[in-house]
């Protein structure tokens, strides 16, 4: 979920390890390029240092906040994932109140931490408005998702969600004309070929359960999309959109949890003041804080493609630390295979970029 503080801020506010940026102005003129719609910004990039960074702790937090979240999920059996999900939200929201509040953390592209956004909600009127497609795109992306898992198994889901790179790379060129070269396509391909490998003995087909699967591909491909072009053209950093999407998307959540009976539900689960409970709750929240800022961090600093590679390369790391702490995954020789790919694909995919190709 990327930010740019001056050198000075940095420095006297040591207590969130914060990126600093030095390309401003080259940032401002590929923002100025994108609203125009310059079809040729982002061909050859190459991955920054501070990129690398970013999706190397994107897929560390993604890792052990699955593991957390499965611990709140399985171990204690807690019922409503959507109840997690709000308590996420308000704690990431709340963190952002009093960093700000406290001038620690700016909301803006190389804003000062001593601004006259220090008003009750942080950023202008007509930037939060700016962010709507923001956050629709996010309550579409997260409900098409949870609805996604109901109507195929799991290896087979996990396959098909392994096609969503190719609906990011279309969605990218439609909404920011942004195109690739041949190497980062065949890097795709292995991807895309190693899923299908590895969900080869659950080639059951259900219409109803894949249409929704590739619903959610695509509603996936939208938000990540659209990070990468609210990011760069709003002028908001990765804790400025992290704000205007949980302000936003908050409310309805909750009123969603509300009409759905998962409140009803969590006042109810007998571990709720547990202490072993809260714990995981309370490491489940602080995670996703991390977790949304190098979501937006990486996505906005790198592209929503490399974003979603990341994506399938934590789900890899997933699987095996998943394995080895939980048990209960069967040996699979078309498994193995098409989980090696996938993770080839993807180590091709980092190298190009990190070359510029």
């Amino acid at each position: 979920m990327m930010t740019s503080m001056a050198a000075s801020s940095s420095s006297s506010n040591p207590i969130l390890p914060v990126f600093v940026s030095s390309i401003s102005e080259e940032r401002q003129r590929e923002k100025e390029r994108l609203v125009k719609g310059d079809d040729k910004v982002f061909r050859g990039s190459s991955m920054t240092k501070r990129g690398a960074n970013a999706a190397i702790s994107y897929m560390s937090c993604a890792v052990l906040l699955i593991l957390f979240n499965k611990a709140a999920l399985s171990s204690y059996s807690f019922p409503s994932a959507n109840v997690i999900t709000l308590f996420q939200m308000m704690c990431s929201c709340s963190f952002l109140y009093v960093l700000r509040r406290w001038r620690i953390i700016s909301f803006t592209d190389g804003g000062s931490l001593i601004t006259s956004d220090v008003k009750a909600t942080f950023v202008p009127l007509e930037t939060l408005i700016h962010t709507l497609p923001l956050a629709f795109t996010y309550l579409l992306y997260m409900l098409v998702t949870m609805e996604s898992v109901r109507g195929v198994n799991v290896p087979m889901y996990t396959t098909l969600r392994r096609t969503t790179v190719v609906f990011t790379m279309i969605m990218e060129y439609i909404l920011a004309g942004q195109r690739y070269a041949p190497p980062i396509f065949g890097s795709v391909g292995l991807i895309v070929l190693g899923a299908f490998i590895a969900g080869a003995r659950d080639l059951s087909f259900d219409f109803y359960g894949y249409a929704v699967v590739f619903a959610a591909n695509f509603t996936t491909a939208i938000y990540l999309a659209t990070i990468s072009r609210i990011g760069k053209s709003s002028g908001l950093n990765s804790f400025g959109l992290m704000w205007c999407n949980g302000i936003i998307c908050g409310p309805v959540l909750l009123f969603w949890t509300f009409i759905r009976g998962d409140l009803q539900m969590t006042m109810n689960f007998p571990y709720l003041f547990s202490p072993g409970f809260l714990a995981v709750l309370l490491f489940s929240c602080i995670l996703a804080f991390f977790l949304n800022y190098s979501i937006f961090l990486n996505t906005t600093l790198n592209s929503a493609l490399t974003q979603t590679i990341c994506g399938n390369l934590k789900d890899l790391f997933t699987i095996a630390l998943g394995w080895a702490i939980f048990g209960g995954l069967p040996f699979d020789i078309f498994n193995v295979i098409g989980q090696s790919l996938g993770f080839v694909g993807s180590g091709l995919y980092a190298y190009y970029k990190l070359i510029g190709r």
